[in-house]
């Protein structure tokens, strides 16, 4: 605080602007490990093992209050394996926080009753039929593994919300409708798409990808017009074969997938999306680093600041208050955006 205080009344005043009053998302990554390996993400690569304890957690907890935290996801890495996954989560609900696990889905069915009696939904990262799924997360039997945990939930608690997740690249483009119908033969209750990132620091990427590693999940000129093809049909089959709300994004969100690998390939350029981020949420990391959003630098860490004094510290500050989403170069190649219109997302 004795740094804003310095500040001059004018420099006050718009920094004022961009300070947080609520803050109703927080996406917590409450361990750095995985236990798939995806052809588009590093994380599986971390050897360290760390996470955020139950008593990290607890420290924090009146921070939340303060800032009206309504929904907590917790990401990864991998959530399932916290050491103490069940204390953890009872402490967010515990403040009538909502609580959404986004999983690779490989340990749903060993933790289905914990999970199904603590967790309000459930997002599971999804990637094709499964010879596809499987092979991008280079998991043997990894869709099984989904499939069975999705039964054990819904064994647990039948009105379980699943959803899927789909990541959008070069191994999966020509198979998003299968896709799509493979999440429902399952029993998910919807599916997303958004592109695959492949130019942030996220994701254990700190020195981002060389063009040859880019390459491996991008498309190219061929692989684009039948991307452009399978999405038509994924807008087809949306309005005419499945019930409204499964297939989650807008026909214009899901063209816009096209048009984000096309600006890498031809260079046209890259849109930033209408979000808000930065404004409305945070993302804690399980080094407790915490960021405006997965793809921009820290400004914090809650090891050393109470989270409140990090969201509206002078970094964070000076961040919102420096960043235009519509010309910032990170925030044009982002691929999974925020809009929350009003304060309160539930």
């Amino acid at each position: 605080m004795s740094a804003l205080i310095q500040l001059s009344p004018q420099r006050d005043a718009a920094s004022d602007k961009h300070r947080v009053q609520t803050m109703p998302v927080i996406v917590i990554s409450p361990h750095n490990q995985c236990n798939c390996r995806c052809v588009m993400c590093d994380i599986w690569r971390i050897r360290e093992k760390r996470e955020i304890s139950s008593a990290d957690l607890a420290s924090h907890l009146s921070a939340f209050r303060e800032l009206g935290v309504k929904w907590v996801v917790l990401s990864g890495g991998e959530p399932q394996p916290h050491s103490h996954l069940d204390v953890f989560v009872r402490a967010l609900r515990d403040q009538q926080v909502r609580v959404t696990l986004l999983t690779a889905g490989l340990l749903l069915e060993d933790q289905a009753e914990m999970i199904a009696d603590l967790v309000d939904d459930v997002i599971v990262s999804f990637d094709g039929p499964p010879e596809v799924h499987d092979r991008i997360r280079r998991v043997k039997n990894a869709s099984s593994a989904i499939a069975a945990g999705i039964t054990a939930l819904r064994r647990h608690r039948e009105d379980m919300t699943i959803r899927a997740r789909c990541t959008v690249q070069k191994a999966n483009h020509r198979r998003l409708c299968d896709t799509a119908e493979a999440a429902r033969q399952i029993g998910m209750n919807s599916i997303s798409f958004l592109p695959a990132d492949v130019s942030s620091a996220a994701f254990n990427r700190p020195d981002g990808w060389n063009e040859g590693r880019q390459q491996q999940v991008l498309l190219d000129s061929g692989e684009l017009e039948a991307l452009n093809q399978e999405i038509e049909l994924l807008i087809h089959n949306q309005q005419h074969h499945y019930a409204p709300g499964f297939i989650v994004e807008s026909p214009g969100k899901l063209r816009r997938i096209v048009q984000h690998f096309r600006a890498w390939l031809d260079g046209s350029g890259h849109v930033a999306p209408h979000c808000n981020a930065p404004w409305v949420s945070a993302v804690i990391e399980a080094t407790g680093d915490v960021r405006p959003c997965f793809f921009h630098p820290a400004i914090g860490n809650i090891h050393n600041r109470s989270f409140d004094d990090i969201v509206n510290g002078p970094e964070a500050l000076r961040f919102r208050q420096q960043l235009d989403v519509s010309l910032d170069p990170t925030c044009r190649k982002c691929v999974c955006s925020l809009y929350l219109p009003t304060p309160d997302p539930i």
